[in-house]
């Protein structure tokens, strides 16, 4: 009897409750446990934590639009396209005195919509599965990104040191998240907005309705690839420099990042605010382990458990939203 009156209740809780209270649940219980561990966390420890999170954070915004374009959508190349683009920044711009900030923002956005076009292309017009196309220009991205790079640099022009200033009431990099979520917000207020969570959720259905199904797809790994660009941008400066082995590193965790944030892998629900908030929990849990001086083999581990917990929560979420 009580199980019986237990699944009716889940199934309303799971359809009522917006899809990222569990992990703005869980990042509140991890800044108690980072504070407890960490004397200086409260006392402005949290700008530099929000710094070095910023790539992920905006990695795991990134691979928002994709995922919720549904058809099983995800982009494998976002990490080594963060990297290719702090490369072209670090290894291209700056060596030729090409370093002006309007120049250096237009190269990354530009490099991470060639990028995203790209993948697009392969996606939606070659029709190659997302899985099996982003991860061809995975290692094609982290191959360039080697070839142009071999040595990591260090040299980066004064004005780029804004990004990682925290000398204001908030950290600078944070109105760079705040920017490219106001972008997004102005998103939703549009015809696009709602043709993505269709296509996401029932592209046969969307195309019934008149939807143009390859457009709105095109559109959203685009956007993957400006966002990735401008992660890329930010990598850059949180680095001092470039080094073409690290962008690659982070689309797993962009990736676990988004499934924490409760956005559904099967598309069709969740947003950027989800992914951003996803990725603030993975690099709390990462810094938390790192404070208890765990070892790199049990924060490969977490990693793991992390993305598969996460994974799982999240079909059961969905079947209990989509439950009649």
């Amino acid at each position: 009897m009580s199980a019986t009156v237990a699944t009716p209740l889940l199934q309303t809780v799971a359809r009522k409750v917006p899809y990222f209270v569990p992990a703005l649940v869980a990042v509140g219980v991890m800044l108690l446990l980072t504070a407890s561990e960490s004397e200086t966390f409260l006392d402005g420890g949290w700008k530099l934590v929000l710094v070095y999170a910023s790539p992920l954070v905006l990695l795991a915004m990134a691979q928002a639009p994709v995922v919720l374009s549904g058809g099983g959508g995800l982009d494998l190349s976002v990490g080594p396209t963060a990297g290719l683009v702090s490369v072209v920044i670090a290894a291209v711009l700056i060596p030729r005195d090409l370093s002006v900030a309007w120049l250096v923002i237009v190269a990354a956005i530009l490099t991470g919509a060639a990028a995203g076009a790209v993948n697009a292309t392969l996606v939606t017009l070659v029709r190659i599965p997302p899985i099996i196309a982003t991860l061809a220009t995975y290692l094609v991205f982290a191959g360039l990104a080697t070839q142009v790079l071999g040595a990591p640099t260090g040299f980066l022009p004064e004005w780029m040191s804004w990004f990682t200033s925290v000398e204001g009431v908030l950290p600078n990099v944070l109105y760079v998240i705040l920017g490219v979520g106001l972008v997004w917000l102005l998103l939703t207020r549009t015809a696009y907005w709602r043709n993505l969570l269709m296509v996401g959720s029932n592209d046969r259905a969307a195309y019934t309705a008149g939807v143009n199904v390859t457009a709105v797809r095109f559109l959203a790994y685009l956007l993957t690839g400006v966002m990735a660009g401008v992660a890329g941008l930010v990598l850059t400066a949180v680095l001092g420099g470039a080094d073409s082995t690290v962008g690659p590193t982070y689309t797993l965790q962009a990736i676990a990042a988004v499934a924490l944030g409760g956005l559904s892998l099967a598309g069709g629900r969740g947003g950027l605010f989800g992914a951003a908030v996803g990725a603030v929990l993975l690099f709390l849990i990462q810094n938390y382990l790192t404070l208890t001086e765990a070892s790199s083999f049990e924060l490969q581990m977490a990693y793991g458990v992390v993305l598969i917990v996460a994974i799982v929560a999240n079909g059961a979420w969905d079947r209990k939203r989509k439950a009649r």
